[in-house]
């Protein structure tokens, strides 16, 4: 089984890939900038697994064409988009370019990416996507207007492309988290911030990226064909 994880030299990205390569799963390792961390990922994953395939792959989300990733990909059962990032400031201060780069990292290329490659999915009947998203996609967030919309709209491509591509056997699922403790959060947030936050949080603690690992895992299994269309909330009880 191959699974393209999309985003895997972030925190989360890479607590899936490990969480995957140990259900046995071979992986194209996707990164933009941070070869460094992935050598390293691959490194660790060869030397547990060597009887599996990890494969990196750059590509630059904004700028390259997604025909340069899709000739990289061979066989292929699944796909994690948990590549992603934000920008913490006020609506009217945020630039017409970032919004661009909001979008296309977020939602565009992901419909393109899987436009040439539903072909492959499909051909296996049970091919999986899993989205990371946001809660934010859902409630909203004053500071961070595009980063809610273009999540909200990563869950609404979702519940409408799984309807499309069920009868071939695709599964099509968002996993959106609430605070969770990665370095996407502790760069942009204060410790202060962090801590108001997981004040409000009946849980009283930031998710950890191995939990989201955990549910992807699940969603990406042959069996769990039947949950599909289905943004799932994991935010410790925050802000529902």
């Amino acid at each position: 089984m191959y699974a393209l994880v999309m985003g895997s030299s972030g925190d989360i990205g890479t607590s899936s890939a490990k969480k995957l390569a140990q259900k046995g799963w071979s992986l194209y390792l996707h990164y933009n900038r941070n070869q460094e961390r992935i050598e390293k990922l691959r490194t660790e994953l060869v030397e547990k697994y060597p009887e599996q395939d990890f494969i990196p792959i750059k590509f630059d989300m904004e700028h390259d064409k997604v025909e340069d990733l899709v000739e990289q990909i061979f066989a292929l059962d699944a796909v994690v988009f948990a590549q992603g990032n934000t920008y913490y400031k006020l609506f009217v201060d945020i630039s017409e370019e970032e919004i661009d780069s909001l979008w296309n990292i977020h939602v565009k290329l992901p419909m393109l990416i899987l436009k040439q490659l539903q072909g492959k999915l499909a051909k296996t009947h049970h091919g999986r996507i899993v989205f990371i998203g946001s809660i934010y996609g859902k409630i909203g967030s004053a500071m961070e207007v595009v980063y809610s919309t273009v999540k909200g709209a990563m869950s609404s491509f979702a519940d409408s492309y799984a309807k499309e591509v069920a009868s071939l056997g695709i599964s099509v699922n968002v996993v959106a988290p609430g605070a969770v403790n990665t370095k996407m959060n502790t760069q942009e947030f204060s410790s202060e911030d962090l801590e108001n936050v997981k004040d409000e949080i009946p849980a009283d603690r930031l998710a950890n990226p191995d939990e989201i690992a955990d549910l992807v895992s699940y969603l990406v299994n042959i069996e769990s064909n039947y949950l599909t269309g289905q943004t799932i909330y994991f935010a410790g009880g925050w802000l529902l």
